[in-house]
């Protein structure tokens, strides 16, 4: 029996509840439930399925490293909840959890109430699901939502509908062969309301965020160049100084007022933000750069009041207080996240960029009965259905994936595979979304819509590369997690060791700035101490560099799916090769044929492309396309006897009954399984042919060869480039493939590849790869077929070739969209720069910090009198932040190697 908490919000007991029901049976379960307060309601056990639902949340109000693993951790805690991966540079929440037991709404109750806003960005598969946004004029109640639920479901193809009230928003999932956008939205129009649909952005909106820190700066200058005036420049005046020295009552001044009044405001009503941060932090047993801030202002600013309320119940005292250090800290810092958000937005441009490939417009053409074209009218590219027929003029951008139905023209592609030469399309072939008609008119019947095109799928892609961590971050989260109790140490030492040296006169007073004491200095340092850290440095060093990259190797034509796949591609030394498709151009065609029995040319083949026509591998396909063209020439007939029996045998070949005969099409080995004789002259033949790095096919009809099928796939011209330079850095090249062996050895030897391994099915391929990786290796797999997608997984590094299949696409960790070998060279490259620059952002965020806290800590200040005033440490933290950034974001001038000179220079790590 399994048990579902209905009525309660309170989650986090669920988990304690769990492990106590572990030991008791289904009776005790129920009742010890229902003592604690919940309702129990029996799920059947056929309903309660394993089952995992991914949503992506939108999470703010994260400033660093800790935070992020503030939520992490409380989001795994929460029973249901299997993974949840936070990633701080776009603000965003993977989670992967039982909808059974938990729903979205609760993880998005649970962090906020971690004092984090959490809103929805998508449930579950995103396949044909859209999102709509009701007219924001009107006003809604739960019972016009429930209408409109009900409405849409009784539509035909709707699947399932979500609404939010709250943010009168629509999620309507649905079957595209029946229904689209277009009619949703009418039967939203009839039903009275107005909907909209939303568009993806590709990145969060920070233009609020960044407005709101922008006018807070500018207020808190209005307050606090008065008071630096007040502090710093009008002393120095002697009319005004006459002014500020003024006593109001005992010893308090003019001056202390001013700055009293003017620095109120910036430490509460501008610096409220980090209060809260601050509060919400410490209220879950987490620390963070907030509660650094609000101990390093609070400490000058409630001195400076305690000294302001002692000169004015005194006339005696006479203290300088420093009103003006924790107006200028909270300013600097208000700068300083300014420009970080500023520099974060940048870091997202590649996926904007991405989903603005998609034009906004599209012509759709309305056909009559008889396919001819009756109108043809501007909508939405959002709007399109699944086999609509759309107009694509020459210069515009096709809107959707689809299948050229008329005309003929040159496509641009090199905005999606990064190829820069325009691919011909005539009817018949495949158009991408984005890409951009150059000559020609296309009408172009639609496949794939919204979240279904191959650009959603790359945007998808890059985006779910930004969430996954690099191996590499984890020593950076590990610090932070110590980082900030370490700073408060530190300075609360600080702040005790000089109070002590100066209350023992371990110094000379000479040491001390004009109007100030012992507990004055110390004071200064321990604030300088707490402000200069800065956690958030360390934090971004990785994601900031990993977003910049991925959606840089987007742009090239390299889907690179996560961190972990960019940290390891530079490390390979082991790096396995597929032949056909791989270092072959995939296209393999017929050009030769030897005949042994007594049938002639086209009998044989149409025999023979019977049996081949139930496979679907690449020299099947070759033997029917020159049986077709054989068959156009001779204007023979196609062989009409059923097919009956198919086996196809992985690594072999195929073999069925025609007309009562057994016709079996393979290799060597397939004719071996079968016990077909092979005489001299026919494995003499076998030989030759194979020397030629030339595939032999053989054909038997009862157990008998009745013919030899030649066929040659051409090597790829980069192929041998690609594997020198491989082979000059370091890493060895192996080829795997299910060919025969002379073909396989050929191909070796045109390539320069020494180490063959032929005739591998798939489960040999792995065994291959995992026979390197015990020897210590890191290993890399380049494959593009069903066949490979084992050993893309197994493999340290797999990448698929774009040109390749689904499952091998899927199965890698890095996609090459131009199917060339060279980017095999650029992935490495890529990878190699970006963690150069992620070295550089770590040296640089803790050598910052190693050096700036002793600094701080006035560690100089006894040899040459280097002391930095608190608000210097504050705006240095800052710059630390926004540094990093800008950092990373030199990797968008990254530009592919183009000659051997500049790869040569390139070096794997060993």
């Amino acid at each position: 029996m399994s048990v579902q908490f209905t009525t309660r919000s309170e989650r986090a007991l669920a988990s304690d509840i769990h492990l106590k029901l572990e030991t008791m049976k289904e009776q005790a379960m129920q009742t010890a439930i229902e003592d604690a307060g919940f309702d129990v309601v029996e799920i059947k056990n056929e309903e309660m399925h394993v089952n995992t639902t991914v949503c992506r949340l939108r999470i703010k109000g994260m400033t660093c490293t800790a935070c992020s693993s503030c939520v992490e951790s409380i989001l795994e805690k929460i029973y249901g909840v299997k993974k949840a991966v936070v990633a701080l540079a776009i603000e965003e929440a993977e989670v992967h959890y039982n909808p059974w037991i938990v729903s979205y709404k609760t993880l998005i109750n649970c962090i906020s109430d971690t004092g984090f806003e959490a809103e929805l960005i998508s449930a579950g598969n995103e396949s044909n699901r859209i999102h709509l946004k009701l007219d924001g004029s009107a006003s809604y109640s739960q019972k016009d939502m429930e209408l409109l639920q009900n409405t849409l479901m009784e539509f035909l193809g709707v699947k399932n509908v979500e609404t939010n009230l709250q943010s009168r928003t629509i999620v309507v999932a649905y079957d595209p062969d029946e229904t689209g956008p277009r009619c949703l939205l009418e039967v939203i129009r009839k039903a009275g309301y107005t909907a909209a649909l939303q568009r993806d952005l590709g990145a969060p909106d920070r233009s609020e965020e960044m407005k709101g820190y922008k006018l807070q700066f500018f207020w808190s200058c209005a307050f606090t160049i008065p008071l630096f005036a007040c502090s710093m420049i009008f002393p120095y005046i002697p009319a005004l100084k006459v002014i500020l020295n003024t006593r109001i009552v005992n010893m308090l001044t003019v001056g202390t007022l001013i700055r009293w009044v003017l620095s109120s405001p910036v430490q509460f009503v501008l610096g409220r933000r980090f209060y809260i941060g601050a509060y919400k932090a410490l209220g879950h047993g987490a620390t963070n750069m907030d509660v650094l801030i609000v101990l390093g202002t609070n400490a000058a600013y409630f001195y400076s009041v305690y000294v302001a309320i002692r000169a004015a119940t005194s006339a005696h005292f006479k203290e300088t207080e420093f009103f003006e250090t924790s107006a200028m800290l909270i300013s600097f810092i208000l700068l300083g996240k300014y420009l970080e958000i500023l520099a974060k937005g940048k870091t997202s441009e590649a996926i904007a960029k991405l989903i603005e490939l998609q034009p906004e417009c599209a012509t759709l053409l309305e056909l009559d009965g008889n396919g001819e074209i009756r109108a043809e009218m501007e909508i939405s590219t959002q709007l399109i259905h699944r086999k609509d027929v759309v107009k694509i003029v020459p210069g515009k951008k096709i809107p959707t994936d689809g299948i050229v139905v008329w005309g003929h023209s040159y496509v641009n592609e090199s905005m999606i595979t990064g190829e820069a030469c325009p691919v011909p399309k005539k009817t018949g072939d495949k158009i991408i979304a984005g890409t951009l008609n150059e000559s020609g008119v296309l009408h172009a019947q639609t496949t794939r819509v919204g979240s279904e095109t191959a650009l959603s799928q790359i945007v998808r892609l890059v985006k779910a590369a930004q969430m996954a961590k690099a191996p590499v971050q984890k020593y950076a989260d590990k610090v932070s997690q110590y980082f900030v109790p370490f700073v408060v140490l530190a300075a609360l030492v600080t702040w005790l060791a000089w109070l002590s040296a100066g209350f023992c006169h371990s110094y000379p007073k000479a040491w001390l700035p004009a109007s100030m004491d012992e507990f004055e200095l110390a004071l200064q340092f321990g604030i300088a101490v707490l402000v200069i850290a800065c956690p958030c440095a360390l934090g971004l060093a990785t994601p900031t560099a990993v977003m910049v990259a991925t959606g840089k190797g987007a742009s090239q034509g390299i889907l690179i799916k996560g961190g972990q796949a960019l940290e390891n591609a530079h490390k390979v030394h082991c790096m396995v090769f597929d032949k056909t498709g791989t270092l072959t151009e995939g296209k393999p065609a017929v050009t030769r044929t030897k005949l042994f029995g007594s049938l002639d040319l086209p009998t044989f083949y149409s025999l023979v492309s019977s049996v081949e026509a139930n496979s679907t591998h690449p020299i099947a396909r070759a033997i029917l396309q020159h049986t077709a063209s054989l068959q156009e020439e001779t204007s023979s007939q196609t062989w009409n006897s059923k097919v009956e029996g198919f086996e196809s045998v992985t690594g072999q070949g195929v073999h069925a009954i025609l007309a009562g005969k057994r016709v079996a099409v393979g290799n060597r080995r397939l004719m071996q399984e079968l016990n077909v004789t092979l005489s001299e002259e026919l494995q003499q033949h076998l030989q030759h042919m194979e020397d030629l790095a030339e595939t032999a096919v053989l054909v038997s009809i009862d157990d008998e060869i009745f013919g030899i099928i030649s066929i040659t796939d051409p090597v790829k011209e980069e192929a041998a480039w690609a594997i020198s330079m491989l082979q000059s850095w370091g890493v060895q090249s192996i080829i795997v493939t299910g060919d025969n062996w002379g073909t396989a050895r050929a191909v070796a030897k045109r390539v320069g590849v020494e180490i063959v391994i032929a005739e591998a099915d798939p489960t040999a391929k792995v065994e291959k790869i995992k026979d390197l990786q015990k020897n210590g290796m890191i290993v890399g797999m380049v494959g593009d077929g069903i066949n490979d997608s084992p050993a893309l997984v197994a493999a340290d590094v797999g990448m698929a070739i774009g040109a390749g299949t689904d499952v091998a696409i899927e199965a890698a960790d890095i996609v090459l969209m131009r199917s060339n070998l060279e980017d095999v060279l650029t992935a490495i490259d890529l990878s190699k720069k970006t963690f150069s620059r992620i070295k550089i952002n770590y040296l640089w965020a803790m050598g910052y910090n190693l050096l700036a806290l002793p600094l701080a800590a006035g560690v100089l200040f006894p040899f040459i009198g280097l002391r930095l005033p608190p608000w210097v440490a504050g705006a240095a933290m800052a710059v630390s932040s926004v540094s990093v950034v800008c950092s990373s974001l030199l990797l968008r001038s990254y530009k592919r190697p183009n000659s051997p000179n500049s790869l040569k220079q390139i070096k794997v790590a060993s």
